[in-house]
């Protein structure tokens, strides 16, 4: 246990987001994602539902300012139209932990390209379907450095 730090947030999981770079991007996936498969880097996140584990990330995580979008998730059969109740959970995360980010719906098969070439993949246990998020790392600036 550490102070400050999310218990759920383990050593593997701050190993991971403490090594990624700006730029580099780590998806958090439900319990159906094929994580295995396509992960170039996996931590298992079993016995924990995707929204908490999303809420503790983005407490220690920067997100990246520097581009238009660093916020990704999974739509509704391959819809970007189309949101299920845990994308609105997620959205409002982000709007708590990150605010004026907003969270862009990609179609199914960009979104699994783009989780193929993630830093990292954290499988959850989340039992609802397109529960899948991705985050690109941004920076920490400096303290005498104003954010631009």
């Amino acid at each position: 246990m550490l102070i400050g730090i999310p218990a759920l947030l383990g050593p593997e999981l701050l190993a991971t987001l403490r090594a990624m770079g700006h730029g580099d991007e780590i998806a958090l996936v439900d319990g159906n994602y094929p994580a295995e498969e396509q992960a170039r880097r996996l931590i298992r996140a079993d016995g924990h539902p995707l929204i908490p584990v999303l809420d503790a990330i983005l407490s220690v995580l920067p997100v990246d300012d520097a581009v238009p979008e660093a916020l990704f998730r999974a739509s509704v059969k391959g819809d970007p139209s189309r949101a299920d109740p845990v994308h609105h959970e997620m959205e409002a995360i982000c709007a708590k932990l990150v605010p004026g980010r907003k969270v862009v719906a990609l179609a199914g098969a960009d979104f699994y390209a783009r989780v193929k070439s993630a830093h990292a993949i954290v499988a959850t246990s989340e039992p609802r379907l397109y529960a899948n998020i991705i985050i690109r790392k941004g920076v920490i600036y400096p303290p005498e450095t104003r954010k631009p």
